[in-house]
């Protein structure tokens, strides 16, 4: 029996924010948990291999996908009280920057300074996101997975996450093994606000709401970041890398103003995107892909172009900082 929902030879170009040519041999959107284990049941019976794709914002497609493709869409969510804080539990499949208007307009605090970036809740813990001080490791509860092998559930603590930057247990020792159905969240009644990163507290007047800060954010964003509806792209292509204090020093030492940030290991993370704009890159164009004007950390495409040929795009960029700075850019987005 074909799940509902089940489709086959479906587009998926309009299901990436880069808007790279790719299609899938089957694909299917389950809506609940028993639908979702119908899939992979039905995926499994026909030895299928399984991709997941959640929002699009975070991954680079290939032009074609054999198998099946899950999109999860669970996008119940609900609140539940405990003491002074607030309960999120939230289905896969929910909009995050919804999810994060939601919540502040409540009034509630914890989400504000992640707003606006792109993709569905389920991706959310993959990528460990974060942005403006703020990682959703700071805020997360614990993420309930469904194993892809038998569809069994189970719960994962933050701590079981094993949650670096941009780096999360589901990108190593769960990669290909679980799809992400749910995640707590644990939000504040009482105001909390970092804005110690950029200008937000010169942005933003005394005893701001966490309303406030979120629409601080969104306009910072905005004034730098394109519009993946306007101008195809993924967001930040390039991880900020980490270095070595020693190596910092030595940089420092030749570029005093390069943006640097220590770490509480020992290391340093600096900016890709000022990297790139010292190399010449900012605005550069190369063919149907080019380096964004304002944000040089941001790979746009402007249509006609595939995978490959941004992978070429990425690591001509990625050499030319080497070349220059000895440190090494790596990719963001995730390679299905």
């Amino acid at each position: 029996m074909t799940p509902r929902n089940w489709l086959s030879e479906v587009d998926l170009s309009p299901a990436n924010t880069l808007q790279l040519p790719s299609s899938a041999e089957y694909f299917c959107a389950p809506v609940t948990l028993k639908a979702l284990q119908d899939c992979l049941r039905r995926a499994h019976q026909e030895m299928l291999p399984i991709q997941l794709l959640g929002g699009g914002s975070n991954v680079l497609l290939p032009e074609y996908l054999a198998g099946l493709v899950v999109h999860p869409a669970l996008t119940q969510w609900w609140m539940e009280p405990r003491g002074d804080s607030l309960l999120a539990h939230v289905g896969a499949g929910v909009n995050w920057h919804a999810l994060v208007m939601a919540t502040v307009g409540k009034g509630l605090w914890g989400l504000e300074n992640l707003a606006l970036i792109p993709g569905s809740c389920g991706a959310a813990p993959v990528q460990n996101i974060g942005a403006y001080g703020v990682e959703l490791a700071d805020v997360l509860e614990a993420v309930e997975v469904m194993y892809l092998a038998d569809g069994h559930l189970a719960w994962l603590s933050a701590e079981e996450c094993a949650f670096g930057y941009r780096e999360s247990i589901f990108k190593s020792e769960l990669l290909g093994k679980v799809v992400i159905t749910r995640l707590v969240l644990r939000l504040k009644r009482h105001a909390a606000p970092v804005l110690g990163y950029g200008d937000l507290a010169q942005r933003l007047g005394e005893s701001p709401s966490s309303l406030d800060v979120a629409n601080t954010v969104c306009r910072v964003r905005s004034e730098k970041l394109p519009d993946p509806a306007q101008l195809a792209n993924a967001g930040s292509f390039f991880k900020n890398p980490l270095v070595s204090a020693e190596q910092a020093r030595v940089l420092l030492d030749a570029y005093p103003a390069m943006p640097h940030f220590a770490q509480q290991n020992g290391t340093v993370k600096l900016a890709a995107g000022w990297l790139i704009d010292q190399c010449g890159l900012k605005g550069a164009r190369f063919g149907a892909f080019g380096v964004h004007h304002r944000q040089a950390l941001v790979l746009v495409h402007f249509g006609g172009g595939n995978r490959p040929e941004l992978l070429a795009v990425a690591e001509q960029i990625a050499a030319e900082v080497k070349a220059r700075f000895g440190v090494l850019l790596e990719i963001e987005p995730r390679l299905l």
